[in-house]
């Protein structure tokens, strides 16, 4: 028990404080003194408050790692480019969208700093969410009890963006916040630009900076005017509200709000603002370019994305207003095809398939540059060309232009004339049908469709084996494929396959056809054809016509020294055109192609040193006349017959016909002439009065032919 006067536990407590006895203690006022905090402690405190934002910043980091970020691969609309990279036709994506692939060296520098100067200044310095700007929209949202002022980023928008989600809701913002940080954390500032340029809504299906500008303005972004590039960042903001073709004012006045608030940060002029502010907006929506439709969807065949044709945008443009000019006022039901290539290169530079790609009554939509038809005389020239090389003659040479027939097959000539014995060039030149004939007879008909194969012609034969009509264009061939031929005839006998893709493109193979003697005789006369009129001087193009069997197509080809051109014109569903001829209706097309191709024909090439140019009289004597000397049928009147009793009331004539002979003839009644320079075989006689009357024709070699007859 303690003592009394003595606290409980003193004894316990006495040898603690006996240390302790004998100092003095300084005296505080009135409270007990604290005592000072240890250094060590100090920096023990310090560190645990760095550790902690350490730690929490790391888990801030890992919480932004570990953002899912959607996928930054979107589908482009798949295009079709010329040759220089002029857009021909482009195509939807499979939502209806349009978004055109964009590199930034298409933009307008301008645009980029009108841009970032609007939507964004501090772009380039924040890390994905702009704190002061995020700072002011709240205040302002607390101040006014909503939302005043916006806080995204241009990089919180593509995260808006890539997610396809809402801008007013604060929940939204976080997400996109987020999403921008990791943004932000793997792409560059340029990346990200890129994928807001790829991506900012631009009213109704427009989607993307690049469509937007073809879409509204008609033109690449590449060259913009302020207003342009003003419009250009208005839109994104309210893409409906603002769309041109809907409400223009509200456009106009939004671009003018960018162009003044430009001008107040300096990035253009003030004068530059107040003069483009004069401008009016685009009205409505501009038509996307539509150039090769034909073309344009073989490429798309290959497959999607981009793809570089060797087409000439200006050549096809120009080409098809042609085709479309010269189909008015024919026939809706008919259709035109051109092919212009450079011969050289085996480039196609302009592939027109049918003057109009959306006409349901002419069936627009069939590409007549593939469509299988019958080549009319245009094979000949061909003919003609192996008959030289096989020596079997010569451009002098003399041939018969009699009746002749193989078997069942008896050829005519288109105008149902004969001409007698005549030079291989003027045969040529005049388009006969039995001269040729009787070449392809000699050559064989498997020698020219081997001829075919070897320029890359996939030519196609009805009913078996070819026969003769196949130098009358008894066979089935494509305008690109006649043109790839005139390529091979234009090159002295060397084919090219035709080209229409930058890309690699399966091609038949070629081999030789003609010796480049041979080809430059035969494109030495067909040279010397008169061209249509108003086409300028002979000399300068090489071309052949053709019409086929019933009027069913007309063609039309030829080249100079530098392009190849073919033409065709027929009805798609193979029904017979009356009155189509290739030389009234395709010709003057064909020469009108090629005078657009160039500023001016290039000269056709000299002869190869090798070639034969001399009189027939200096020919050897196996080249002066194909085949043997036969001799011309004597004359015969076979219609009417000896002692018919004819009407000839009404003055109409009788009709009369000849077997034999050589042209003109000369017609007389009772030994009076009647009529001269007859060349037809068959005619009317103008005969009058009645009785019994002897008709007799004398042909140019004084040969003759009579019957009597009764005039009634």
């Amino acid at each position: 028990m303690a003592e009394r006067g003595k606290p409980a536990g003193s004894d316990a407590c006495s040898g603690r404080f006996a240390l302790w006895r004998g100092r003095k203690f300084p005296k505080f006022p009135g409270r007990f003194p604290r005592r000072k905090t240890a250094p060590a402690r100090r920096l023990a405190l310090l560190a645990l408050a760095l550790w902690s934002v350490g730690a929490a910043h790391d888990g801030f980091d890992r919480f932004i790692d570990a953002t899912e970020i959607p996928s930054l691969i979107r589908a482009t609309s798949p295009e079709v480019r010329d040759r220089n990279g002029t857009l021909l036709r482009a195509y939807t994506i499979d939502n209806g969208r349009w978004r055109m692939a964009l590199s930034p060296d298409q933009v307008d520098p301008l645009f980029y700093r009108m841009l970032v100067a609007y939507e964004d200044r501090r772009f380039y310095d924040h890390a994905g969410v702009d704190p002061v700007a995020t700072l002011r929209a709240l205040a302002q949202a607390v101040r006014h009890g909503r939302i005043v002022s916006g806080s995204s980023t241009l990089t919180m928008q593509v995260a808006r963006l890539l997610e396809d989600g809402t801008t007013g809701q604060w929940q939204g913002k976080l997400r996109q916040m987020r999403l921008a940080l990791a943004l932000e954390r793997r792409l560059s500032k340029d990346e990200i630009l890129a994928l807001y340029l790829g991506l900012a809504p631009y009213g109704g299906n427009v989607e993307g900076l690049r469509a937007a500008a073809l879409i509204w303005l008609g033109k690449e972004p590449t060259r913009l005017t302020p207003a342009e590039a003003a419009l250009l960042v208005a839109l994104p903001q309210a893409p409906e509200s603002r769309r041109p073709d809907r409400h223009p004012e509200a456009a106009r006045l939004a671009r003018n709000r960018v162009l003044v608030r430009m001008a107040e940060a300096g990035v253009i002029p003030m004068s530059a603002a107040r003069s483009d502010a004069l401008d009016p907006a685009p009205l409505g929506r501009q038509p996307m370019p539509q150039l090769a439709p034909h073309m344009a969807d073989r490429a798309l065949a290959i497959g999607p994305g981009r793809h570089d044709l060797t087409l000439d945008a200006r050549l096809q443009r120009s080409l098809e207003d042609l085709v479309r000019r010269h189909r008015r006022g024919l026939d809706p039901r008919l259709s035109l095809a051109i092919v212009v290539a450079a011969h050289q290169s085996g480039e196609i530079l302009a592939a027109i398939g049918s003057p109009d790609y959306t006409d349901t009554r002419g069936q627009g939509f069939v590409d007549m540059t593939q469509a299988l038809r019958s080549p009319g005389s245009t094979l000949k020239p061909l003919v003609y060309g192996l008959a030289f090389d096989r020596g079997l003659a010569h451009p002098e040479t003399l041939i018969l232009d009699t009746p002749v027939q193989y078997g069942r097959y008896a050829p005519q000539n288109f105008d149902g004339l004969y001409r007698g014995e005549l030079p291989v060039r003027q045969a040529l030149q005049l388009s006969l049908n039995i001269p040729v004939v009787r070449l392809t007879e000699a050559l064989g008909p498997a020698h020219l469709m081997a001829a075919l194969d070897g320029a890359g012609v996939e030519a196609v034969v009805q009913g078996g084996a070819p026969g003769l009509a196949l130098a009358l264009g008894g066979v089935g061939v494509s305008l690109e494929e006649m043109v790839q031929l005139y390529a091979a005839l234009a090159r002295g006998g060397d084919p090219v396959a035709l080209r229409w893709h930058s890309g690699t493109q399966p091609a038949r193979g070629t081999r030789r056809i003609l010796s480049p003697a041979s080809a430059w005789q035969v494109g030495n006369i067909l040279a010397g054809l008169v061209p249509p009129p108003s086409a300028g001087p002979p000399g300068r193009v090489a071309y052949k016509t053709g019409t086929s069997y019933g009027h069913r197509d007309a063609w039309a080809l030829g080249w100079d020294g530098r392009h190849v051109a073919g033409v065709w014109i027929g009805r798609p569903d193979g029904t017979p055109v009356p009155g189509a001829f290739g030389g009234a209706l395709a010709a003057p097309l064909l020469f009108e192609a090629l005078g657009r191709a160039a500023p001016r024909l290039t000269p056709l090439p000299p002869p190869p040193p090798e070639t034969l140019i001399t009189s027939r009289a200096r020919l050897p004597e196996g080249l002066q006349r194909f085949g043997p000397r036969e001799p011309v049928p004597a004359l015969q009147v076979t219609f009417p017959p000896e002692g018919a009793r004819l009407e000839v009331s009404g003055g109409a004539g009788i009709p009369v016909k000849l077997r034999g002979g050589r042209p003109p003839y000369t017609l007389l009644k009772d030994g009076a002439v009647v009529a001269t320079g007859l060349r037809r075989a068959e005619f009317t006689a103008p005969l009058s009065g009645i009785g019994f009357t002897t008709l007799s024709v004398i042909d140019a070699e004084g040969h003759s032919g009579r019957v009597s007859v009764e005039l009634r």
